[in-house]
């Protein structure tokens, strides 16, 4: 894609969402940090649901490890790899409260040295809690990316990398929200939904869906 098409890409985006955000539910930098934790390979939704009952209770370093591992089981027992998670989770507040006076360092390398803290969480915090233009590629980032041409890769890295370089900086701060929720709803994995695609037209994916203003049409 070239740079002409790239800004209008996100200038599209941006019209129809000036403040995107994450689909997280949090009130405070470590609540967004203890989601994110929990948030690798599960939903938004389903993690929304365990913080709906673990946040009331414990949302704070220090009252997380004063409710204990198997605590902390129950309220997000219903999210794949709790038992891991649960262990990660009470290392990371473990560590806030000894290191860190209980808050949420700002910077890459204190964050990543988290338990079950690795980049693409630590660029999420980054990013959404502190305001920097970071870029944290998931799985629905990693596919825009290389579908539409606006930054191939084969690493999630290397993907990162082309896009903090070839996203326009006025839109480089909401970037990675604008790409995971268009990954989301839109650019869907099996079956992206490009009749109703906004950017289409400046898409390189070759295959669109039948339907799509100038792709082509279904074999009989």
């Amino acid at each position: 894609m070239n740079p002409d098409n790239r800004a209008e890409f996100f200038r599209r985006l941006a019209e129809l969402d000036p403040e995107p955000t994450t689909e997280l539910e949090y009130s405070s930098t470590f609540e967004l940090l203890i989601a994110v934790i929990l948030s690798a390979q599960a939903t938004d939704v389903g993690v929304n649901k365990a913080t709906r009952r673990l946040f009331p209770v414990a949302n704070t370093p220090q009252a997380i490890l004063e409710l204990g591992e198997d605590g902390l089981k129950e309220h997000i027992k219903t999210i794949g790899l709790f038992n891991s998670k649960a262990r990660n989770v009470m290392r990371t507040c473990k560590a806030l409260v000894e290191l860190y006076a209980g808050e949420v360092p700002r910077e890459r390398a204190a964050l990543e040295a988290l338990p079950g803290v690795g980049r693409k969480t630590a660029n999420v915090v980054m990013n959404t809690a502190f305001g920097e233009p970071t870029m944290a590629v998931d799985t629905h980032i990693f596919r825009v990316a290389n579908r539409t041409g606006l930054a191939a890769g084969r690493t999630p890295l290397a993907v990162e990398k082309a896009l903090l370089k070839r996203v326009p900086a006025e839109y480089l701060q909401h970037a990675h929200h604008w790409l995971i929720l268009h990954g989301r709803y839109i650019c869907k994995a099996r079956r992206p939904d490009c009749p109703h695609c906004p950017v289409a037209d400046l898409c390189n994916f070759t295959n669109k869906t039948p339907g799509t203003p100038d792709a082509p049409a279904a074999a009989d």
